[in-house]
């Protein structure tokens, strides 16, 4: 039993190749380094506190950490297992940008109806200003609507998909502000 918490299964490693962008043996690297950090298999709500906390300690990274949390756990079950953690960090560092903008769509979907809404995006924005220690309420607003006048094409009040990742090509300002 000890072996399968040592080394990735064939069978893991094969859907792993397939399903991110990671070599067979940065996959058994990164695999060795989580189980190292986390034996139990699968990070928590607390341990991604806790690592952006460590990474932005001048801030508060607890709503942002608890949003990118629930944007890892794409099963929902309540832990990110070392698939959903490398599938996320595969599309982080080395998808394209049409996977990034996805994920931060995700992201930004805080109820996961297939929508953005000025709220969910204000409420994003400012965990990400809370987390690096600047930036108020009003200026989230204010990034908030500037983001939604170049990208809400039918004025409906929320981003689609389609309109987010439109909206993000045909403009690459946007993008860093969503970032």
């Amino acid at each position: 039993m000890g072996h399968s918490t040592s080394t990735l299964r064939p069978k893991e490693l094969k859907d792993l190749q397939i399903n991110t962008h990671f070599s067979e043996k940065e996959l058994h690297d990164w695999y060795k380094n989580f189980r190292q950090d986390y034996p139990s298999g699968f990070l928590t709500l607390d341990n991604f506190i806790s690592i952006y906390s460590k990474c932005f300690p001048e801030g508060d990274a607890e709503t942002f950490a608890t949003q990118a949390f629930r944007t890892f756990d794409t099963n929902g079950d309540g832990v990110v297992n070392f698939r959903e953690f490398m599938c996320a960090l595969s599309v982080k560092s080395r998808g394209h940008s049409d996977q990034k903008l996805r994920w931060a769509f995700q992201m930004y979907d805080v109820d996961n109806n297939g929508y953005v809404s000025r709220d969910e995006m204000t409420e994003i924005i400012q965990a990400m200003f809370k987390m690096v220690g600047n930036g108020d309420e009003s200026t989230a607003e204010e990034r908030t609507d500037k983001i939604f006048s170049m990208m809400d094409k039918n004025a409906d009040g929320q981003l689609s998909l389609k309109e987010f990742i439109e909206g993000a090509r045909s403009d690459p300002t946007i993008v860093q502000m969503i970032a």
